[in-house]
């Protein structure tokens, strides 16, 4: 499910109400979320190297931010801009890099991921849904059998999107946690802080998301529980704001 976006009405709603609604409803409402086609993180890279290319700096910033929440990486937009900096000029990559900084902050090294968090491995990078997730995170199968169990590393304030684990009967989610500290928060709910030894039960079609306390890595163990008619639908991201009304509780 997309993010419904208001961008044009806020700014454009009053002087352009036309323009604003073309913008919100037909654009970011039907074209960004057409997933089938291409998902949100694809579209987000197409239209970095566009704007790049035209020399758009006020809209890249905001493409930028956009694609940080669909999961395109800092080092991503780095090797975007690297990229075409040969073919659409040397001068446009200067003037981004800055305002991929200004995104991004800081990105963490390779050497600083931590080699190991509990008995559990971290795994490999969990590229196949990035675009799902707020930060980085890492995927270790552990199990295909039986209850199909994978241990999901969460890098410091990472986090999945709002999600539902839908099922036509059975189904759902058990999240064992065994490293660091987390969260874990069920729509119109509080946030539920997790800690080693925490046992979450997510029932089927309930939207819900979870991921990495602000200062700490996180690890849980995700088994799939049996149903029919199994699927997942991800949701709008947990935004900035959002998350960090829960900064109080963790102090």
């Amino acid at each position: 499910m997309a993010k419904k976006q208001t961008a044009g009405r806020d700014r454009l709603g009053k002087l352009a109400p036309k323009f604003a609604e073309l913008n919100d409803d037909v654009l970011f409402g039907e074209v960004w979320s057409r997933e089938a086609q291409l998902s949100a993180r694809d579209r987000s890279m197409i239209t970095i190297a566009a704007l790049f290319s035209a020399g758009l700096y006020p809209q890249l910033k905001s493409h930028l931010a956009l694609g940080k929440e669909h999961g395109v990486t800092r080092s991503e937009a780095v090797e975007i801009v690297t990229q075409l900096a040969f073919y659409c000029g040397w001068p446009k990559a200067w003037s981004a890099f800055p305002l991929i900084a200004e995104v991004y902050g800081e990105e963490k090294l390779p050497e600083e991921i931590p080699s190991q968090l509990s008995a559990f491995p971290i795994g490999e990078p969990n590229t196949a849904y990035a675009q799902y997730f707020t930060g980085k995170s890492y995927l270790a199968p552990l199990t295909n059998e039986q209850i199909p169990t994978v241990n999901v590393t969460f890098e410091p304030a990472c986090r999945n999107n709002w999600h539902i684990h839908e099922a036509k009967s059975g189904g759902g989610q058990l999240l064992i946690c065994v490293s660091g500290s987390g969260w874990y928060q069920e729509w119109g709910k509080e946030p539920r802080r997790l800690q080693p030894g925490d046992i979450v039960n997510i029932p089927a079609n309930v939207k819900h998301w979870h991921g990495a306390a602000k200062d700490t890595w996180f690890q849980h163990i995700a088994q799939e529980i049996p149903g029919e008619d199994k699927r997942t639908q991800w949701c709008e991201p947990v935004t900035d704001e959002e998350y960090s009304r829960i900064d109080p509780v963790q102090k």
